[in-house]
């Protein structure tokens, strides 16, 4: 696994980067300190990270200074903090990184959050999958404590925030903002209705701000270094640098914080161009749940959130999945399906029962049993999902379907026509041999 970084994951070849030590050394709780010495207006910090145009890292989007606006700051009861840490879309591994190797960062952010809004309590959901990351949180964490930074009266101010690390289950749905607050909650993980939205009424029905690991752990380079700064490093409405998870048929799979907007190239080439010397077929360039487009398409864009939503994808989480030309999109598309199909809550019937559809028609596709009407059927029934369920998992479930037939669609039609695979058994066969640079 390679890790390179600028901000968040910074001189990562140490032996001991997580520890407190270690990161004060490179400035960390600086920006903390900087505020809480100079009494800093909570108004004037959120109008930094609106000027770094830092947006939303765990896959909406949303411009992280406005969605913390929205906290009633005159609200006279508890408020609180939550962090996603639930990373459980399939590609996509970057936050369990910034948490093994660079902790602090986020513990930092979310205290200089909790400011910002009045805050006193937060709670950090971490995938139930990672349990030796969640370990080493929990570490972090009492260092802070130790360090006067957490709990009481921090650094002699009259500023008290505590923080939490809340080890979640594996649900894939836990993901989604509200399943995640009911699960911290001790209830079953399943999505809220919206309105009323957690800003409003959220963690035990009070106001709640969630933001996704890689969003707090950018907190502490704006707060210390300007909004302005972060914002150079990326390009208008796209500020700062952004963790990308590459993965699939390249030869460095890993984590690599690059600025946003940089070409797309740029980053295939950091992960070491792809495997074999093989030519690029696909990617999907926001994880599993987002729309998959061409290689001649992808080299194009740039990883930015406007460039890939103009190509007809999404950014989403960062994780980049690498097809090259010895894959079957078909049976591609049914291992993400079944994915949806497992993962779906069953609370809205028409995710319930529509991923199992979507499953088992690509699979009697891929099986050689597809039927003329079968591509049709798949757009109908994505069509009757899409924006009908409580949650996005619908539609996650959807979109993926929808891109592979749109710009695939003679594989699909080759499979249902000749009873095979368009791409011979001996080519994929070779093409999953791992190549090692």
């Amino acid at each position: 696994m390679t890790v390179q970084g600028i901000i968040l994951s910074p001189d990562l070849d140490g032996d001991r980067t997580w520890r407190i030590g270690d990161y004060v050394k490179r400035g960390g709780y600086d920006a903390l300190k900087k505020i809480i010495a100079d009494k800093i207006p909570a108004d004037q910090i959120i109008g930094e990270v609106k000027k770094s145009a830092l947006r939303g890292r765990g896959g909406a989007g949303f411009p992280t200074g406005l969605k913390w606006s929205f906290m009633p700051r005159a609200f006279p009861g508890a408020k609180y903090l939550a962090c996603n840490s639930d990373e459980g879309e399939p590609g996509t591994f970057k936050d369990r990184d910034i948490l093994r190797y660079n902790p602090h960062t986020v513990i930092e952010g979310m205290i200089i959050a909790g400011y910002a809004m009045g805050c006193e309590r937060g709670y950090n959901y971490i995938h139930g999958e990672i349990f030796e990351v969640y370990e080493r949180f929990e570490e972090a964490l009492q260092e802070a404590r130790d360090a006067g930074l957490l709990g009481k009266n921090i650094l002699g101010s009259d500023f008290s925030f505590e923080l939490y690390a809340h080890h979640g289950y594996g649900a894939y749905i836990c993901g989604e903002e509200t399943a995640l607050l009911e699960s911290i909650e001790g209830k079953k993980g399943q999505p809220r209705f919206k309105p009323p939205f957690p800003a409003s009424f959220g963690l035990y029905g009070k106001p709640t701000t969630i933001n996704n690991t890689e969003t707090f752990a950018s907190i502490p380079f704006i707060i210390r270094e300007g909004g302005d700064a972060f914002l150079a490093l990326g390009k208008p409405n796209n500020g700062g640098t952004k963790l990308f998870s590459v993965s699939g048929h390249v030869n460095k799979p890993g984590n690599f914080e690059i600025p946003l907007g940089t070409p797309f190239s740029t980053l295939l080439e950091m992960a070491g161009g792809v495997r074999g010397g093989r030519k690029l077929k696909a990617v999907i360039p926001g994880g599993s749940s987002a729309p998959v487009l061409p290689g001649s398409v992808m080299m194009d864009c740039t990883m930015d959130y406007d460039s890939i939503s103009k190509a007809g994808s999404m950014l989403g989480s960062g994780a980049v999945i690498v097809m090259d030309e010895s894959t079957c999109m078909v049976k591609a598309l049914e291992r993400l399906s079944y994915f949806y199909f497992e993962e779906s809550c069953g609370q809205c019937t028409p995710c319930r029962e529509g991923t199992g559809w979507l499953y088992r028609v690509v699979h009697r596709i891929e099986n050689g049993l597809g039927r003329p009407d079968d591509l049709d059927l798949l757009n109908s029934v994505t069509t009757n999902i899409m924006g009908r369920t409580i949650c996005a998992l619908g539609d996650a479930a959807s979109m993926p379907v929808q891109s592979f037939v749109k710009h695939f669609g003679e594989e699909f039609a080759f499979h249902i026509e000749h009873k095979k695979c368009l791409v011979p058994k001996d080519v994929q066969h070779e093409g999953s041999k791992i190549y090692v640079a």
